[in-house]
């Protein structure tokens, strides 16, 4: 018996609690108390300050000062950022309209094949659009190559899951407002939806649709988003993938995301890069540490780094010519606990130079 209430003793394993529906729930009431750090508000709003970041000026002081040891310091002190964590860098426009040009030079017509119609939309990400557009280059390089017709997803917008993992539903809503209603259309018009990061597609693929179960927009855009691995291997099983590659990789050290790994699609990526002659990739299916904004805050950082050892020890181990991994901001908290000055090459950049192009 509980001796506090009198209630039947009931064992942990016998609870019927949702517990990440208890821990979102927890998270919301947290935030709409006011429960919920400046700093952590200004991490969570990738749009607001990709935008600002990206300014001409602008955008060569804030990678300065992300470089700058004394600038970290203060960043420490004051905001709460850890001047050991690595930032990511940030590109002005011109960098995004390049991007967006490659997609449009497009002219291929499309070439269904099994579930894929031909051609995606990218979805380029926040972080794919402020920090890395080198990611879009590559897939949009890579899928031309495979005669796959891409355009840029219109007046996109950040996915939310930022904003859902700091408990602000309300503004969680508005960007499903805003995207899903843009994305379904261009289902409706026959292209599928592919994007870079995988945090970003589990956000469509699993959290819109539990918090939006009745949507049937949500359910059209879910049913036709994919990790760009797995759209390629699913043209791979009809025959629709080239396999001309020019250069081998040899062995890959490959970290596997913690939000791809529970999409539940199996290693597309490890299973595509391993098409390529003389490659060979070794998986590691364990926590990078990152976790979104986890590692870059003071009071978390150190312990994101013992969380990731493993990880890094792994890769040290391997001593293989390149390590990857889907998501750019495990690659780089990698980067971070190997201390060697080796950067992490993301699988498509890997798979563009397979093929040379």
């Amino acid at each position: 018996m509980c001796f506090m209430t009198k209630c039947p003793y009931v064992p942990p394993h016998e609870w019927n609690v949702d517990f990440p529906k208890l821990m979102l729930r927890a998270k919301a009431v947290n935030f709409k108390k006011g429960g919920v750090r400046f700093r952590d508000k200004v991490l969570s709003s990738t749009d607001a300050v990709g935008r600002l970041a990206g300014i001409p000026v602008v955008v060569q002081a804030v990678n300065a000062t992300n470089q700058n040891h004394t600038a970290r310091r203060v960043l420490d002190k004051t905001l709460g950022v850890h001047s050991q964590a690595i930032l990511p860098k940030y590109h002005s426009a011109a960098a995004r309209r390049h991007m967006r040009r490659s997609a449009d030079e497009s002219t291929t017509a499309a070439q269904p094949a099994g579930r894929t119609r031909g051609k995606v939309v990218l979805f380029a990400t926040c972080y794919g659009k402020y920090n890395e557009p080198q990611l879009g280059e590559d897939l949009i390089a890579v899928y031309r190559h495979n005669g796959i017709p891409v355009q840029i997803a219109p007046a996109e917008r950040c996915c939310g899951m930022p904003k859902l993992e700091l408990g602000d539903l309300e503004s969680v809503a508005r960007a499903k407002e805003s995207n899903i209603a843009m994305l379904a259309k261009l289902v409706d018009e026959g292209w599928d939806i592919v994007a870079p990061v995988p945090s970003c597609v589990l956000m469509f693929k699993q959290e819109y649709p539990l918090m939006f179960p009745g949507d049937s927009d949500v359910t059209k855009v879910r049913d036709a988003i994919y990790d760009p691995f797995e759209y390629l291997m699913l043209r791979y099983k009809e025959g629709a993938l080239k396999l001309d590659f020019k250069n081998p990789l040899g062995k890959i050290s490959y970290h596997v995301a913690c939000h791809l790994r529970v999409q539940n699609i199996g290693l597309k990526t490890r299973e595509l890069l391993e098409l390529v002659p003389e490659t060979q990739v070794e998986p590691i299916e364990r926590c990078s540490g990152h976790n979104g904004t986890y590692a870059v805050k003071s009071e978390f950082h150190e312990m994101s780094m013992k969380i990731g050892r493993p990880v890094v020890k792994r890769v040290q181990q391997a001593g293989a010519d390149h390590y990857s991994s889907d998501c750019p901001m495990a690659g780089h908290q990698i980067e971070n606990g190997l201390g060697s000055g080796k950067t992490p090459e993301h699988p498509l950049t890997l798979l563009r130079r397979a093929y040379g192009i």
